[in-house]
């Protein structure tokens, strides 16, 4: 009896690989090796950097052995904790700027009707196809005028509006796909669209607010350009600028700017790593609706 129940156990398993053979699993295998092949090459380079920030430069070229002496040349020759504290700041302020703008503009742009309205968003559409280095000089030969160079308000307006029309293409679509009998219903109970806002459209809207903070921190935080042209001073200098200036200034070890580099790397990759399911939700609930 208990033969005859391994071997119909083992018959039925059988049926059920074939089943799933046929039913496209080789498929599915093939799939996972491949994208295991491409998660290796994409997390290479961020290996070999981890590797060799915790070796000297003699140790590098040798290609063995470990120290930490590249770290302690790095904070002697660089100050990191002013330098992450500016990109802290400019980051922060540009993020709630184009969070306050874009989504009241989604919000219009989603539930009310105004005059000229889709030339009006076709307008900010357009703007995310202009490139950044088309309009940085004009920036600076502006903020120039007003004596705001090595100042915080440059950077941030800079990236403020470079971050706006994307941020508003996103929260538009998010809203959009909002009911608009929750609105109507607002209105019938005594709240004007201002409080339908507040009120109802934008504790709604958090999947989308984390998704734009997210896409927003990573962009401003790894950004170079902006920030080399507005931000030129020593107090004022972000952490991309500060390894860009430790490169180019003096003779310093391969090591030493690998650790830079890792450490400037791990805020964008810690906030997508906690942010993660916020940043999935808020893309599937806004551009797929």
């Amino acid at each position: 009896m208990t033969t005859n129940t391994l071997a119909n156990s083992a018959s039925s398993g059988k049926v059920r690989l074939r089943r799933r053979i046929a039913g496209g699993e080789p498929a599915r295998v093939v799939i996972f090796f491949v994208l295991l092949l491409i998660s290796a090459v994409m997390f290479f380079p961020f290996v070999y950097m981890v590797i060799n920030s915790f070796r000297t430069q003699q140790q590098y070229l040798q290609g063995s052995g470990f120290s930490t002496q590249s770290w302690h040349l790095l904070f002697q020759e660089m100050p990191v904790g002013t330098e992450f504290l500016n990109s802290t700041i400019v980051a922060a302020c540009a993020i709630v700027l184009i969070l306050i703008v874009a989504t009241s503009a989604g919000f219009a742009f989603a539930k009310l009707r105004f005059r000229f309205h889709y030339v009006v968003f076709i307008g900010i559409v357009g703007a995310m196809m202009v490139p950044v280095q088309s309009i940085i000089i004009p920036e600076y030969v502006n903020f120039a005028r007003f004596g705001l160079i090595n100042n915080y308000v440059s950077a941030i307006l800079t990236y403020t509006a470079l971050g706006t029309p994307f941020a508003t293409f996103l929260m538009t679509a998010f809203f959009r796909g909002l009911p608009d009998e929750l609105i109507e219903a607002g209105l019938c109970d005594g709240l004007s669209y201002r409080g339908s806002f507040f009120r109802i459209a934008l504790p709604m809207a958090l999947p989308a607010l984390a998704t734009v903070a997210v896409l927003q921190f990573i962009q401003i935080w790894d950004d170079f350009l902006v920030a080399l042209l507005f931000l030129q001073s020593p107090a004022v200098r972000t952490v991309t600028v500060g390894l860009g200036v430790l490169s180019s200034g003096r003779v310093v070890g391969i090591p030493v700017l690998m650790a830079g580099s890792l450490l400037s790397a791990i805020p964008a990759v810690v906030v997508y790593l906690f942010f993660q399911r916020y940043l999935v939700t808020g893309l599937t609930l806004g551009v797929s609706r």
